[in-house]
């Protein structure tokens, strides 16, 4: 398999983690989301969305959204497994993904904080401060179900690195870029440090990626 990816996008630091959490070797290629290059005719045709990553399979189809990535590795490859057996639980962990991916990322990555800057002439502090609000709002929710909840453990969700923590992580390194004050959510910060301390989310940060600039 070949994973498109970009070293600072959040849903590509995803699907790494879960790459490395199951021990699933993938070619890696690259593409720059800065310099335009998702908007190329070739990369669209394969990824009508123009975004990041796209996983393309032995059999030449191409896999698009982070979230669906991940299950689709966790059908093909369930252990370690990222979600908990009980559906309860799982609809649980779905949930606490969700806020990062759905509700926080989509409107304040590169795309959005570019729109903001070129269609409403909004300043690069405005749009700093756009995103650390949007942020702040699904951190400040985040805290609060997991801070009291008794089935959040070492993890979101247990003892074990889940689907939550897979889309919290990136999240934490974008709000450290944003400059929010990660000592308001302690147990995401705690939760962050025990993950990282994982070679699995070491392994796939950033600063560690091949195309990976200052």
């Amino acid at each position: 398999m070949k994973l498109i990816g970009y070293f600072r996008s959040s849903a590509a630091f995803r699907v790494r983690i879960a790459l490395n959490l199951k021990g699933i070797g993938v070619e890696q290629a690259f593409c720059h989301l800065r310099k335009g290059e998702q908007r190329k005719p070739e990369y669209a045709a394969v990824n009508p969305q123009k975004l990041v990553p796209t996983l393309i399979l032995d059999s030449g189809e191409a896999l698009t959204q982070s979230v669906a990535i991940m299950e689709y590795l966790e059908e093909i490859h369930p252990e370690p497994p990222l979600l908990p057996k009980d559906p309860v639980e799982r609809a649980r962990v779905r949930a606490l993904a969700l806020i990062p991916a759905a509700d926080i990322h989509p409107i304040q990555n590169l795309r959005v904080m570019a729109y903001l800057r070129e269609k409403f002439d909004q300043s690069e502090e405005a749009a700093f401060a756009w995103s650390r609000h949007w942020i702040e709002t699904g951190f400040e929710a985040y805290e609060a179900m997991v801070a009291k909840d008794s089935r959040t453990g070492i993890f979101s969700h247990g003892d074990r690195p889940g689907l939550a923590d897979l889309c919290l992580i990136p999240q934490v390194f974008n709000a450290t870029r944003f400059k929010v004050d990660m000592s308001r959510y302690p147990t995401i910060k705690r939760i962050f440090d025990a993950c990282m301390k994982l070679p699995a989310f070491d392994a796939a940060q950033p600063s560690k990626q091949p195309d990976a600039e200052p």
